[in-house]
């Protein structure tokens, strides 16, 4: 199905919530002048429905499918693809230097917003794209800037990430891809990679001229674990004597997963140096590549927290519009027997509520992240470090929230959400992966109770959660989880063992996700009613469920977040499993 684009609400988000409008005035993004942004959001809401959104069922009928190395999207995926490349979708944050358009990294995640939204597994093939145009914009050479950058953000190479390999999941320091360095010949001064890389999204395709891997390896001599990890560019194709990207690199697919979801995403199993002639470049200084990436994977867990909003907004749609349609029992204890529309029973409307509120809090909570996040850019340290506070919030909770509303949306649409005709199956299979890749959620809650809580002795996340407390008044609930959130923190920062932290990290991220995301829609309602904008009365009930139904819920996790990891190690390994 098509979808209606919710260009206004994502204008709203900019304007409040990132602050699209304060940010323009800063001669970095003065070119995001209110009719530039105007005709982003519009442009590119025209573009997804009109060319991706069609193409979204036959990419999960169809799928991907790899042969003799070679693999191959589903019919009119090239073109889509072409004509997003074509049309300059790909370089609105990036430099202007290489061909970007230097405006704010909020507007490209309301690209990848409205892209995602309309084809979910396809929009990962941009996202990955941008990533690595960041790290090497951030870590390369200027000589690796120039080749590698104009093109990527074109559109015409495309770009990725490996890291994971079979015996090393999420422990990097386990990878055993090795960089040998080239002491002589053409390639001297370049390094041969060797080794095996599992669930590279996009690591194979036939839409781009060219595919930037950006591949962590060790050297042979490098230190043991993480500490001696470098990262390299391996191109697919290598320039011949004439400098045209001519030669084939000694890599290949040698299968792609078969997964739950995301189906016209290729996730390939990636083999490097079959015939001991793969050539990488080294980025920036050996031993660092993990930090390097580190660039590209804060990149990725925005816009994977931007997934959650994606498939959200889709999920909601689509059962909004069964809801109407589908006319079912008469409302109870009406006079009137005659069947009226499921919108219309309590319960449905709850979860039509539920799936609206949590989406648009979600929505409030990416764009005030990329909002710090852009203003951290422009050398304000206060806002990159709240930024920084905020990524693995937004990762981990806006995921959850595109597998819960797309579970409601299975439930919205009742027997007919279980198979797979109306599509609402699909939207629950392909948000399942979001709280997986690029960290999973885990991971993601031990980063915030470690290394965020801790920064600045804990005074940015204080400060971080007075702000709620102090902007809400009138919501007591919200302002009550903002001082439980504070509460926590404390006792994780001075009180609580490393086990005990980690064993709260879930709940407490959940915690203090969802008292930000509340304040950041409250904000959006004050700015509607200081404008008396009709939507107020809207956003003001949606407001309302969220304190009501899901603030409520999220303080009740205070007593989890902070019991402590005993309980976890009261039964051994064995008892545990018996």
């Amino acid at each position: 199905m098509t979808y209606p684009h919710p260009t206004a609400d994502q204008i709203l988000a900019l304007k409040v919530n990132a602050g699209i409008d304060d940010l323009a005035r800063h001669e970095r993004f003065e070119g995001a002048t209110a009719d530039v942004v105007q005709a982003v959001v519009e442009g590119i809401a025209r573009f997804a429905e009109g060319e991706w959104a069609p193409l979204d069922r036959l990419g999960d009928r169809q799928g991907a499918y790899c042969a003799n190395g070679t693999v191959t999207l589903p019919d009119g995926y090239e073109e889509a693809y072409g004509s997003y490349a074509g049309q300059g979708w790909n370089a609105i944050s990036a430099p202007e230097e290489f061909g970007g358009q230097g405006l704010p990294f909020s507007l490209s995640a309301c690209v990848l917003e409205n892209l995602g939204t309309a084809n979910f597994g396809f929009s990962l093939l941009p996202l990955l794209t941008i990533g690595a145009a960041e790290a090497i914009s951030h870590h390369a050479s200027a000589e690796q800037k120039a080749t590698y950058l104009p093109s990527l953000l074109s559109g015409e190479w495309t770009g990725t990430m490996n890291l994971t390999e079979p015996q090393a999941g999420s422990d990097l320091g386990a990878l055993r891809t090795i960089a040998t360095p080239i002491e002589s010949g053409e390639h001297a001064g370049k390094y041969k990679i060797s080794g095996t890389k599992i669930f590279i999204t996009f690591g194979e395709h036939d839409l781009a001229e060219n595919i930037v891997q950006l591949v962590l390896a060790r050297r042979p001599d490098a230190p043991a674990g993480s500490r001696g990890i470098s990262m390299f560019i391996v191109p697919k194709f290598l320039p011949d004597a004439d400098g045209n990207r001519s030669v084939r690199n000694d890599y290949r697919a040698v299968s792609i997963e078969h997964k739950m979801g995301i189906h016209v995403s290729p996730t390939c199993v990636m083999s490097y140096g079959d015939n001991d002639n793969c050539i990488g470049e080294l980025v920036g200084q050996e031993n660092f590549g993990l930090r390097y990436m580190f660039t590209m994977m804060n990149n990725a867990r925005v816009n994977v927290g931007n997934q959650g909003v994606q498939i959200a907004e889709r999920a909601t749609r689509q059962a909004v519009t069964f809801a109407q349609e589908r006319f079912q029992s008469a409302r109870a204890g009406s006079a009137n027997r005659d069947p009226v529309a499921i919108i219309e029973h309590p319960d449905v409307r709850r979860m039509i509520l539920r799936m609206r509120a949590l989406t648009e809090a979600a929505r409030a909570l990416l764009y005030y992240t990329t909002g710090q996040l852009d203003r951290g850019s422009t050398g304000d340290d206060a806002a990159q470090m709240r930024g920084e506070l905020l990524v693995p919030m937004l990762k981990a909770w806006a995921s959850d929230v595109g597998c819960e509303v797309s579970s409601i949306g299975v439930q919205v649409h009742g027997g007919m959400g279980f198979v797979e005709e109306t599509g609402a199956a699909q939207h629950y299979r392909d948000a399942r992966i979001a709280p997986i890749y690029e960290g999973t959620n885990g991971i993601q809650a031990m980063d915030l109770v470690t290394r965020k809580l801790d920064m600045g002795s804990g005074a940015p996340f204080a400060s971080l959660m007075g702000d709620v407390s102090a902007d809400c008044p009138d919501l007591p609930g919200l302002a009550q989880l903002a001082e439980d959130c504070l509460a926590v923190g404390k006792w994780m920062l001075n009180e609580a063992s490393l086990d005990d932290r980690l064993a709260g990290s879930v709940p407490f991220c959940t915690m203090c996700a969802t008292a930000i995301a509340g304040w950041q829609l409250a904000r959006q309602v004050n700015a509607l009613k200081a404008d008396a904008d009709s939507r107020a009365d809207l956003k003001s009930t949606l407001l309302s469920f969220f304190d009501t139904h899901v603030v409520s819920a999220a303080s009740g996790l205070k007593i989890s977040a902070s019991a402590g990891a005993k309980m976890l190690y009261d039964l051994d390994s064995g008892q545990l499993a018996g």
